[in-house]
């Protein structure tokens, strides 16, 4: 919180611009590209990073595809996560976020502006509708971000089970899947300092269709899960290898 409160205070006199720039770029009907609209983001989110003292070091942006129609699976660590990932991420996408989180200031305009969806994660119904809305904007070339663990890990660098569901828009859209590791990205927001930090986004090697198709999604979440906490291991910093 204490991090929040200092970006805040060293943008202030940036925030009623920004926050209209937001307001008007997720409306329904604004006329920007999808790729205009996360550039201006992906400026904004930059320049909120580096005043507040938080340095996001990107590793394998090279390896996403070539072609968008991709979803990205990274783990949670906390609210920083999709400010390192905005940062990091050079192609626009959209992000499926708890429906809760959409009643928050400026997420709630993120959220349109990335044309993200809010998932009821106790209305099965609800989830079906947002797997296939994924599934279909997928196919017609969106990239997305989903979180498979379902909620964020208190465990700093270490990775809850997946949710096999979470995949079943990939499957079902036939799309690559990349995992991300997300590495100390707990730390800006949950440490009561503003001292400088560092986090880390790996991009890892995406698996394509015709590296799962056969498998369930419970094989492939746990195929996932593995891949992200091996490179979590490998990277950090907190002498827990």
């Amino acid at each position: 919180m204490n991090r929040i409160i200092y970006m805040v205070l060293r943008n202030i006199y940036r925030v009623p611009f920004w926050f209209y720039q937001l307001c008007r770029l997720c409306r329904a009907d604004d006329p920007h590209t999808e790729e205009e609209r996360y550039e201006f983001l992906h400026r904004l989110v930059k320049e909120v990073n580096r005043t507040g003292r938080v340095k996001v070091n990107c590793f394998g942006a090279e390896k996403l595809p070539e072609k968008n129609g991709f979803i990205l699976f990274p783990n949670h660590q906390g609210l920083f996560d999709s400010l390192a990932l905005i940062e990091s991420c050079p192609r626009p996408f959209g992000i499926v976020i708890k429906k809760e989180a959409l009643k928050w200031i400026l997420v709630k305009q993120v959220v349109a502006l990335l044309r993200g969806i809010g998932i009821d994660r106790e209305d099965i119904r609800a989830s079906l509708e947002v797997i296939k809305q994924v599934t279909n904007e997928v196919r017609q070339g969106r990239n997305y971000i989903i979180f498979p663990e379902g909620t964020r890990s208190r465990e700093e660098n270490e990775v809850l089970p997946f949710k096999a569901g979470t995949f079943k828009s990939a499957v079902n859209a036939k799309c690559p899947i990349v995992p991300v590791a997300l590495i100390d990205c707990y730390r800006p927001f949950d440490l009561s300092s503003i001292r400088r930090e560092s986090v880390q986004v790996h991009f890892l090697d995406p698996l394509y269709p015709e590296m799962y198709t056969g498998l369930k999604t419970k094989e492939i979440a746990e195929m996932v899960h593995d891949q992200i906490q091996e490179e979590i291991n490998r990277n950090r910093r907190d002498g827990n290898n």
